[in-house]
């Protein structure tokens, strides 16, 4: 973390008084998936400063100078840097873990009807400490961390008040791109995102879905500036009593596929049949399927290459050892 301006070197004012320059912050990294811990990242930094640079590394990521340095250590000596404090429980790497585990079952086998995935649902934990549904988070949430991503805003007069429905999982750029065109639809835009229980996308999406539980998910969708309000736990159907509560004047949905409601009903009803719903096309073809289906090859190539490697290492030894046995 580079503070710039901090100390000094402002120019003069009315009076002589030197004015303080403005506190440029540079913040870097590879936000790699980026997720609601780099969101937090760049709040603290932000809070830093009245300026924040973003720097995005390229492929190889490095934290050491090419003669084994830290790269920091000239700011640091400098005292001009500072750390942001850690989002415990999420990583990209604990994230690509969780998609690997696509590959195999690790969602619990309890009944659907029993009242154990009634309730753990809703708060995204079971007795053992984790998510029936998402398997391997060990996120906790507390109001804390949703006060700290919420907007706070409420919606003002003349705003026109829309809402989205979904997983929102592994929130991605695909997600932005939408919520950017639904942002653009009306002059003054109070977005509301409904987010489904982990239960309910497991439903409709399938496999090991979701990779992040719903206390996870909150915090990805906060984290969007498009975003005003998410309604965490959702009904899958957009009922009469869900848009006259929040007085919705237009609900959105991208073009993927509408999966019925349980009982084959079109969740999209009541909003068509008032003539408020609209298809909205972000442009982008990248969804959670294809960032997983990504992982997975590149950790199975990854997997061939090391198998490769092993056996050509082992014909090596065996060779040598065959050499051995000759001379003697």
């Amino acid at each position: 973390m580079l503070r710039n301006g901090a100390a000094g070197g402002g120019g003069p004012a009315a009076g002589g008084a030197a004015v303080p320059r403005p506190v440029r912050v540079w913040c870097d990294g590879c936000y790699d998936m980026v997720h609601y811990g780099h969101s937090n990242q760049l709040r603290q930094a932000r809070a830093m400063g009245d300026y924040l640079i973003v720097g995005v590394h390229t492929d190889d990521d490095i934290t050491l100078t090419i003669d084994g340095k830290d790269t920091y250590e000239e700011v640091k000596t400098a005292g001009r840097y500072r750390e942001c404090k850690r989002t415990q429980g999420v990583s990209t790497t604990d994230l690509v873990g969780r998609m690997l585990l696509m590959t195999k079952a690790h969602h619990s086998n309890i009944d659907e009807d029993l009242d154990y995935r009634k309730h753990t649902d809703n708060f995204g934990k079971g007795p053992k400490g984790h998510s029936p549904w998402t398997g391997v988070s060990q996120f906790l949430q507390t109001s804390q961390k949703i006060i700290q991503f919420a907007s706070g805003k409420e919606p003002q007069p003349g705003d026109t008040i829309i809402y989205v429905a979904g997983a929102f999982d592994l929130f991605h750029i695909g997600h932005v791109d939408f919520l950017e065109k639904v942002h653009q639809l009306a002059e003054k835009p109070y977005i509301i995102a409904g987010l489904h229980f982990d239960q309910e996308v497991n439903r409709y999406k399938g496999k090991n879905y979701p990779i992040m539980n719903i206390h996870e998910r909150t915090l990805s969708v906060l984290a969007c500036r498009y975003v005003s309000e998410v309604v965490i736990g959702a009904p899958y159907a957009v009922t009469a009593d869900l848009l006259d509560h929040f007085r919705v004047t237009l609900v959105c949905h991208g073009m993927t596929e509408v999966v019925p409601d349980k009982d084959g009903s079109d969740p999209y009803e009541e909003p068509k049949r008032r003539s408020i719903f609209q298809l909205v096309d972000s442009g982008s073809n990248l969804t959670t399927d294809l960032i997983v289906q990504r992982i997975i090859k590149n950790r199975l190539e990854f997997e061939a290459r090391n198998q490769k490697k092993e056996a050509k290492e082992l014909a090596v030894l065996e060779a040598m050892k065959r050499l051995e046995d000759e001379k003697q």
